[in-house]
C-alpha cells in the first residue's frame, strides 16, 4: 500500500513536536532541571538556538540559579521571549557574577531602548543600586562571620532558627527524592542541641515524618517565645496533581510531642507563602508571599495572631521595604529591628541581608555590607543574642550548596534600647472616680491609622505594646457597652541617651492610662477648646481640630445620635444669648455634616445662659471672667443608641498639634 507523502510529513512533524511539548509542560510545572537537560541537548546540535538558550536561562533563574543563567541570557531569543525582560535578567545574572561594569552597560542600554515605563523604572533602580556599591565598600563593618562546620554538608543547610537551646534548620542531606525544579533532593527540617553556636552532633535528628512530608520541600521554621508553637513552610511538589505553591503550617507541642500540623488561614491557592517569622511577643507573624497586589516577586507581609491561633489583619509592609525583586526571609529580632533578604534593594547581586531602621516614624533600609553579604545568596538571619547569631549563604568557601554561618557584631557602640508602653484601662464612674475595666480591646495605631498591635486586657486592665522613640501613636479602646475612644500618645522627648547606658540591652517602660465612658442615653460630654469670636458663630481653626476629634468619635461609634448644645455666659440679654447659642450650635452641626456625618444623627440646640456650670459674677458683684469662660461651652449629649453604620479614617494632626486658645 502506498502512503501519501503528506501523511508521512505530518507524522514526522508530530513526532518531532511531541518531546518539546512535554518539555513545555515540564516548564509549566516547574520541572526546571528536566527543561535544562532537554535544551542543553538541543544546544549540543545548535549552540546558536535562541529558544534553547532562553528556556535554559529562565529555568536557571526560576530555580534560584541566576549565576548559571548568564551565558544563556546572552544568546536568548525566540517566540515568547520578551527582549527587554531578557536584558534585565541578563544584567542581574552579570551582577550575580560580580560583573558590575558589564551589568551597568546592559541596564543603560535597556533604559534607552525600552518603551515599558515600569521596566525602565526598575532598570533605573538597578543602576542606582550598582552605583551605591562603592559606598558599601567604604562602610566600616564590625561583623565577623564563620562557617558552622559542624552542621554543614555538601547538601543544602539553610534557614536556622533557635529555640530553647535547640538549633532548627532545613537540609537536603538525607532525602533520596529529587526536586525536579533544581535537580537536588527535597529538604527536611532537623534539630540539634546547642549552646549558642556549640553544636552537639550526637543529638542531631529530623523532625517527625508527619512534619517532614515525603516528596515535598519542608523548611523555614519559626517558634513562639515559649517554644510550644511552631509555624513552618511546606510545598514545592512540582507535580501536576500536587501543590504548585508553598503554604504555612502550624503545630503545637503537647504531651511531649508536636501535634499534626494544620495549614494556617492566611494561605492562598496557587501562591507562595513561606519564610515565616514570629515576633518576639509571638503576636505578629511575618512572612513572604507572591500573592496578587504586591510590588514585585516575593513581598513581605505581616499578620496578627489571635488567642485561637488564627491570623488576621494581613498587611503588605509597603514600598519602602518591598521592591520589584524578591523580598523574603523576614526576621524580627528581640530589639524589634526587622532583618530580611532582598535582591531588589542595592546589593552585591543576589540575595543580600538588610536591616530596617526606624527614625522619627520612618523606615530606612540598610544593607549589612560585607562580610555578612557576598555576591552569592545571603539570607535567613537569626540572632540568639543581640550581638551574635546565624545566617545562611551559598558563597564560595562553603561545603557545598547553602551553608549555615555564625556571626558576631563587635560594634563598640552597639546599644539596644527597647521601649514599651504599658497602661491600664479604666471605666469612668458617674462620681468621676475610676475602676479597672477588664476585657478591653486596645489597639496601637500608627500615624496613618493602621493597626500595629492589639491587646485584650485581663482582670488587671493592663496592656503592653512595643513602641519606638520619637514617634506618634494613637491608642484605641473598645469594650461592649462603652464609647470607643481614641487617645494620642507620643514618645517624642522620652528617649534615653545611648551614651548614658552601660548595658548591651536596656528596656524602658513608659506608662499611660486609657479611660472609657459608658455608652448610655442622655450622657453629656463637654468639648474643650470650642471657642467662637465675640458675637460670632463661625467655626475657628482651633475649634475645628476639636470638632474633627468628635467626627472620629462619631465614625467609631456609628450607633449614636447626638445633640450639639451651645451655652453662653450672661453678658447681653437672655433672648440675644439664646439666639446666639442656637446659631453656634447649628454652626457646629453644619461642620460635622460637611465632614461626612449623616444629618439625621445630629440635632442643634442653643441653651443661651440658662444652664450655667459656674458663676458669671463674684459674690461682691464683680466680673468672674473665669466662670464666664466655663459657661461659654459646647457639649454633646447622646440622644439615641441605635444600630451601627460605618467606620473611620485617621488624621494625626488632630492628636499631636497644639490646641488654639481663646482670644
Amino acid at each position: 500500500m502506498r502512503i501519501p507523502v503528506g501523511f508521512l510529513l505530518l507524522v514526522t512533524l508530530l513526532s518531532s513536536c511531541n518531546p518539546e511539548k512535554k518539555i513545555q509542560t515540564a516548564f509549566k510545572y516547574a520541572k526546571y532541571q528536566k527543561v535544562i537537560g532537554y535544551y542543553k541537548g538541543m544546544l549540543a546540535k545548535n549552540r546558536a538556538s535562541g529558544k534553547a538558550n532562553y528556556f535554559i536561562a529562565e529555568s536557571y533563574r526560576l530555580s534560584n540559579r541566576i549565576k548559571e543563567a548568564e551565558p544563556f541570557y546572552a544568546k536568548a531569543s525566540g517566540p515568547g521571549a520578551i527582549k527587554d525582560s531578557i536584558k534585565l535578567f541578563y544584567a542581574k545574572s552579570l551582577q550575580a557574577n560580580s560583573k558590575y561594569d558589564e551589568a551597568q552597560k546592559v541596564l543603560e542600554d535597556l533604559v534607552s531602548s525600552t518603551e515599558d515605563e515600569k521596566l525602565k523604572d526598575r532598570a533605573n533602580k538597578e543602576l542606582n543600586g550598582l552605583k551605591q556599591l562603592s559606598k558599601l565598600a567604604e562602610k566600616k563593618s564590625y561583623y565577623r562571620t564563620k562557617e558552622l562546620e559542624a552542621v554543614n554538608t555538601p547538601f543544602a543547610e539553610y534557614a536556622p532558627a533557635y529555640s530553647n537551646s535547640t538549633l532548627f534548620f532545613a537540609s537536603s542531606r538525607s532525602n533520596s527524592r529529587i526536586y525536579e525544579a533544581s535537580g537536588t533532593p527535597f529538604t527536611d527540617i532537623y534539630q540539634v542541641d546547642t549552646k549558642a553556636a556549640n553544636v552537639d552532633l550526637n543529638t542531631l535528628k529530623p523532625l517527625p515524618s508527619y512534619i517532614n512530608s515525603p516528596n515535598v520541600n519542608t523548611g523555614c521554621i519559626t517558634f513562639s517565645p515559649d517554644g510550644k508553637l511552631m509555624i513552618f513552610a511546606r510545598g514545592n511538589t512540582g507535580k501536576k496533581k500536587g501543590s504548585p505553591d508553598v503554604d504555612l503550617f502550624l503545630s503545637r507541642f503537647r504531651n511531649g510531642a508536636w501535634t499534626e500540623p494544620v495549614p494556617i488561614n492566611i494561605n492562598q491557592p496557587n501562591t507562595w507563602e513561606s519564610t515565616p517569622s514570629l515576633s518576639p511577643d509571638g503576636r505578629t507573624l511575618y512572612f513572604s508571599s507572591n500573592r496578587v497586589g504586591g510590588y514585585g516577586g516575593l513581598d513581605l507581609y505581616s499578620a496578627q495572631m489571635d488567642s485561637r491561633g488564627r491570623f488576621g489583619k494581613i498587611k503588605n509592609l509597603g514600598p519602602d521595604i518591598n521592591t520589584a525583586g524578591d523580598d523574603t526571609f523576614p526576621y524580627m529580632a528581640d530589639n524589634s529591628k526587622l532583618y530580611f533578604s532582598s535582591d531588589g534593594h542595592p546589593g552585591y547581586g543576589m540575595l543580600d541581608l538588610f536591616v530596617v531602621n526606624r527614625a522619627n516614624g520612618k523606615t530606612q533600609v540598610e544593607n549589612l555590607g560585607q562580610p555578612m553579604n557576598s555576591p552569592s545568596d545571603d539570607f535567613g538571619m537569626f540572632l540568639f543574642k543581640p550581638d551574635r547569631g546565624f545566617f545562611t549563604s551559598n558563597r564560595e568557601g562553603g561545603k557545598g550548596d547553602d551553608d549555615i554561618y555564625t556571626f558576631v557584631n563587635d560594634d563598640p557602640n552597639l546599644k539596644v534600647v527597647n521601649y514599651f508602653l504599658q497602661g491600664v484601662t479604666y471605666n469612668q464612674r458617674k462620681d468621676s472616680t475610676r475602676e479597672i475595666l477588664a476585657d478591653t480591646k486596645v489597639s496601637l495605631l500608627d500615624p496613618g491609622g493602621d493597626v500595629m498591635q492589639e491587646f485584650t486586657t485581663g482582670t488587671d486592665g493592663k496592656f503592653l505594646f512595643r513602641v519606638y522613640e520619637n514617634e506618634n501613636y494613637v491608642l484605641l479602646g473598645d469594650h461592649d457597652g462603652y464609647i470607643i475612644k481614641r487617645q494620642g500618645y507620643t514618645t517624642k522627648g522620652k528617649s534615653v541617651p545611648l551614651e548614658s547606658l552601660k548595658e548591651l540591652v536596656t528596656n524602658i517602660t513608659l506608662d499611660t492610662i486609657l479611660v472609657l465612658d459608658r455608652l448610655e442615653k442622655n450622657k453629656i460630654f463637654v468639648l474643650k477648646n470650642i471657642y467662637f469670636e465675640y458675637d460670632r458663630a463661625e467655626i475657628r481653626a482651633d475649634a475645628s481640630k476639636e470638632l474633627d476629634k468628635l467626627v472620629e468619635l462619631l465614625n467609631d461609634n456609628p450607633e449614636i445620635k447626638i445633640e450639639m448644645g451651645s451655652h453662653t455666659d450672661s453678658v447681653a440679654s437672655e433672648s440675644y444669648n439664646l439666639e446666639l447659642s442656637q446659631r453656634r450650635a447649628e454652626s457646629t452641626v453644619n461642620y460635622l455634616i460637611r465632614k461626612g456625618i449623616a444629618q439625621e444623627r445630629l440635632v442643634a440646640k442653643g441653651y443661651g445662659e440658662s444652664k450655667p456650670i459656674a458663676r458669671n459674677s463674684n459674690p461682691d458683684g464683680t466680673d468672674n471672667s473665669e466662670g464666664r469662660q466655663r459657661n461659654r461651652r459646647t457639649e454633646f449629649k447622646i440622644l439615641e443608641i441605635g444600630p451601627p453604620q460605618k467606620k473611620p479614617e485617621f488624621d494625626e494632626d488632630k492628636y499631636f498639634k497644639d490646641d488654639g486658645k481663646d482670644n
